[in-house]
């Protein structure tokens, strides 16, 4: 009898072991609730696309990709805690996060859990400066935004008073620091620069300020709820001038916060991987979910991708070994374009154009198609 019992464990075990190497863990760790849902929506969509296309086509490496969600909500701490979670789920490659103040002490503890990390949308130069061997993005970093931003101010706005905002997070005060950087160097300079709180509402004080100023264009650095704040108080109090942001103003929700005035708002950003002739059949995928793959979401699939073809290149889930080819500098052919790596992590092919935001032919004011030429 006890012979049986043992073999019937044995079996058990041997099968609960071959279901276990039948899946590869993937975690995506994005702001899910909280002030910055809409990009964790962005995150979560575009990973969750590219898992369901990679295990109709076969999975990586013959497995099944299995996704957990981790909600930071934007909070470096319960990034942290997510990364924790990972570990011990024996998550092997992770997607996210969104904030940079989110994705570096987050990366910490993946790297210690040997685990590779792509972010599609922290743009901080620290995350990939401080010698982590797991950390990737697929998006460019700020001083490079910085640098297009910066020149685009010294040329369109010559001779012009400047005003700097920014949200103190490592994004946004990263952001326009290298903004002003790049401005600076072309001979221009800021009659003003201030920092607000994320989350502050009332903006009155800093409009009267701006007001004070005299500004004729206003740099933010941050993102598109307190964005979008500011541009309502701005318009209510009667000041006209423009705003000018980078990628953290890349959704929809920025036009509903800030409602009308958003109309002639420059940002930089990407060009639009939705024009990619290539991401036409995948753009399509989310259009019959009733999902527009704006922003990030295409970044975040294309982060999945790289993981898929690293892992298959080296025969293994094995995060220090994806990590290694990644940082090779092959190309990895993804849904937004060809995309390398240098040592550091960052991509070899950054590029940054300048949009507007301009009313449609349906009403609507969108950034889509308004690059500045």
């Amino acid at each position: 009898m006890m012979r049986v019992l043992s073999a019937g464990v044995a079996l058990g075990l041997l099968l609960g072991t071959g279901g276990a190497r039948a899946d590869i863990k993937l975690g995506i760790v994005a702001p899910i609730t909280g002030p910055n849902a809409a990009f964790g929506a962005q995150i979560r969509n575009g990973a969750a696309q590219a898992v369901e296309d990679i295990n109709k086509a076969g999975g990586i490496n013959g497995e099944k990709v299995v996704i957990s969600v981790g909600d930071d909500a934007s909070d470096p701490k319960q990034g942290v805690s997510v990364a924790n979670k990972f570990a011990s789920e024996g998550v092997k490659m992770v997607v996210g996060a969104f904030n940079s103040g989110v994705s570096i002490p987050t990366s910490d503890a993946l790297q210690e859990a040997g685990i590779v990390q792509i972010s599609p949308a922290s743009t901080a130069i620290k995350f990939t400066e401080r010698g982590n061997w797991n950390t990737f993005r697929t998006c460019g970093r700020d001083d490079q935004q910085g640098a297009v931003a910066g020149d685009f101010l010294a040329d369109k706005f010559k001779g012009k008073r400047v005003g700097f905002v920014h949200d103190k997070s490592p994004y946004g005060k990263g952001l326009a620091d290298e903004t002003l950087k790049a401005l600076k160097a072309k001979g221009g300079n800021s009659v003003i620069y201030e920092g607000i709180n994320p989350g502050e509402k009332d903006m009155s004080a800093l409009v009267s300020k701006l007001k004070q100023a005299n500004v004729d264009v206003i740099y933010f650095g941050g993102l598109y709820t307190e964005a979008g704040l500011l541009i309502r108080q701005m318009r209510d109090q009667g000041l006209k001038a423009p705003l000018m942001g980078g990628d953290g103003i890349t959704d929809k929700e920025f036009v509903q916060i800030a409602g009308p005035g958003s109309e002639g708002t420059y940002m930089t950003f990407s060009p639009d991987a939705r024009k990619n002739p290539k991401a036409k059949a995948i753009v399509d995928a989310f259009k019959a979910k009733n999902i527009d793959p704006e922003a990030y979401t295409l970044y975040s699939y294309a982060a999945v991708q790289i993981l898929k073809q690293a892992a298959e290149a080296v025969k293994s889930s094995d995060g220090k070994k994806i990590a290694d080819h990644i940082r090779g500098g092959k190309p990895f052919d993804t849904v937004i374009g060809e995309i390398s790596y240098d040592k550091k992590g960052d991509i070899t092919r950054p590029d940054y154009v300048m949009y507007v935001w301009k009313k449609g032919a349906d009403g609507s004011i969108n950034y889509a198609g308004n690059e500045v030429q």
